[in-house]
């Protein structure tokens, strides 16, 4: 969506395809970070969008048994926002869009959903879609895969994926709010379990870090036991945890790091997580993704619009983003590894190693200003040319 839009401000003829009739995803991610927050200053949009509804978080706490950890502190970025706005995705896509459809070049189908490419001499010429009234046929100089990390496309193209294997899953649920924190934890810590809380409004959208694969024997032990895992983490979720009564309101999120070994080939780009699927250490795959889209505008807007964009032009894209996206998957592995050991170790107990422990609390300050700048900024971040 926002390639999309930058491509339609800069004049080039594009089409956006959503195989849904709504954004209504609970699986994406609320995350904005100040990165992104930028570019939405950088194309005069900034205003407009901090009206949407929106919680701001400055600081990141975690809790780890019981005690208070201060995590990345955004208050000395060099942005103008010096803070990760928390709004659900789905109202961040329909603002995009809005502002897209400004531009008389942009189309957005939604309730069609690209199945297969259009190849011929080895160059991808289209898409075949998807829709309530048919097949579709969609031809264009060059197709963005941008299809996320169950990306179709990219099966369809044979692309070749290095996976970098995670050892946990996500349990993903929403628990009414009941009882205010005045200063809510992100995450915490305890009793060997970890749990995400992201401040919706008036209910927490939370997210239950789980070995990989251990989902089934969880639900074997049932909803009440659940249950108790989670309030033993999060006692302030008691009153309202009932609610989840019926597993259909977990929803079970399996964690991929991998990325594409090439992000092109003739006539065809991917961006985002079906080039590098993130894990959610950070919640900084959408920002990425984004990032991506900038830098792929940045280097291929007036190539498209001429209609001369070849296959160097896309791998100047990848030579521009891949850097970053590496960079963060290794801190991320890197993280898992610490915190939930390998594959090969399943019975590891969730726990943060005590010469880390010792780190944090030495060098609180100054590690809070870099995981800062990783997470709401990243490396090479990217910028809106004029």
């Amino acid at each position: 969506m926002m390639l999309g839009l930058l491509l339609a401000r800069a004049g080039v003829e594009v089409i956006v395809l959503e195989k849904h009739g709504d954004f209504l995803r609970d699986f994406r991610g609320d995350t904005i970070h100040p990165s992104t927050l930028e570019l939405m200053r950088e194309l005069g949009m900034l205003d407009e969008f901090l009206r949407l509804p929106h919680q701001e978080m400055r600081r990141v706490k975690i809790q780890f048994d019981d005690v208070d950890i201060a995590g990345p502190d955004f208050s000395h970025l060099p942005t103008q926002c010096k803070f990760i706005a928390l709004m659900p995705q789905w109202d961040f896509l329909n603002f995009i869009a809005a502002q897209a459809k400004r531009y008389p070049t942009f189309q957005l189908l939604m309730n069609t959903e690209a199945a297969d490419l259009i190849e011929e001499g080895g160059r991808v010429l289209g898409v075949r879609a998807k829709t309530e009234q048919g097949e579709l046929n969609v031809y264009a100089g060059l197709v963005v895969g941008a299809d996320g990390r169950s990306s179709v496309m990219r099966e369809r193209a044979g692309m070749e994926v290095e996976d970098f294997g995670v050892p946990i899953d996500v349990l993903w649920f929403r628990v009414a709010k009941t009882v205010a924190e005045t200063e809510p934890a992100l995450g915490r810590i305890r009793n060997g379990k970890m749990l995400v809380t992201i401040d919706r409004g008036d209910y927490y959208q939370c997210g239950s870090i789980i070995r990989k694969g251990a989902f089934e024997g969880i639900k074997l032990c049932g909803l009440e036991a659940f249950r108790e895992d989670i309030v033993s983490v999060a006692p302030f979720l008691r009153d309202a945890i009932g609610k989840i009564d019926d597993w259909d309101k977990v929803r079970l999120l399996t964690v991929q790091v991998n990325r594409l070994r090439q992000w092109y080939r003739p006539g065809l780009l991917f961006i985002g997580d079906a080039a590098h699927a993130m894990s959610p250490a950070g919640g900084v795959g959408i920002n990425l993704a984004i990032q991506d889209a900038v830098a792929a505008a940045n280097l291929l807007a007036d190539k498209l619009r001429r209609g001369n964009c070849g296959t160097d032009d896309l791998r100047l894209v990848q030579q521009r983003r891949e850097w970053p996206a590496r960079m963060i998957q290794g801190i991320q592995v890197f993280i898992h590894r610490q915190m939930f050991g390998s594959r090969s170790d399943p019975e590891r107990a969730l726990s943060l190693p005590w010469p880390a422990r010792a780190l944090l609390w030495l060098l609180t300050p100054l590690l809070r200003r870099v995981a800062a700048r990783v997470i709401g900024i990243g490396f090479r971040a990217e910028h809106i040319r004029a």
